[in-house]
């Protein structure tokens, strides 16, 4: 586990754990992998809220690959789809089709053919909208202790139980991180 400390930059493929309770309703007790972070600014997607829609046509034939589900990735242009691969390898280069992010997670060109993926992927999670922040924006977040940012596991990204991954990252840190799990919705109920 490798903590980020005031001043310092959350780097590409690990997650930002919001912590309890975050007044902002988008981003409470929320899970975002991270996809860049530059002077510019930062971006990721919300890796733990499903939501209850399948693509549609044309992007209707991803929906073996992606198992149906659509995940909200963020406030950020609702309309705009990202697509995130577990491949069977890390790649090292981009192709027409997958490019690298981190480790074995790589995205997934959303309007190439599945099947030219399908046998190099063992999962693929699609997020309507993402997270964005400006230059600086996120950095001012983390100094305030608004976020915990923390090493991913590529599993995280497709957990078959997105509903309690906030919780299961928190517990798998140990020590006082892991009491965090356990915080109730409303901290004065504790």
């Amino acid at each position: 586990m490798v903590l980020m400390f005031a001043g310092s930059t959350p780097t590409k493929g690990r997650l930002l754990v919001a912590t309890p309770p975050l007044g902002d309703p988008n981003f409470d007790r929320t899970v975002v992998y991270m996809l860049e972070h530059h002077g510019e600014g930062a971006l990721g997607v919300i890796i733990n809220r499903p939501i209850d829609e399948e693509l549609r046509e044309p992007l209707d034939r991803w929906n073996d690959l992606a198992h149906g589900s659509m995940f909200q990735g963020g406030p950020v242009e609702p309309d705009a789809l990202i697509a995130l691969a577990l491949t069977k390898r890390v790649l090292d280069e981009a192709t027409d089709e997958l490019a690298p992010v981190s480790g074995p997670i790589a995205s997934a060109d959303l309007t190439a053919d599945p099947a030219f993926v399908a046998a190099s992927v063992t999962a693929v999670r699609v997020f309507r909208g993402y997270s964005g922040w400006g230059p600086g924006q996120l950095e001012s977040e983390i100094d305030a202790g608004a976020w915990l940012v923390l090493d991913a596991e590529p599993a995280d990204v497709f957990d078959p139980e997105p509903d309690g991954l906030w919780r299961s990252v928190l517990r798998r840190q140990g020590g006082r991180l892991a009491w965090l799990a356990d915080a109730p919705d409303d901290l004065s109920m504790n």
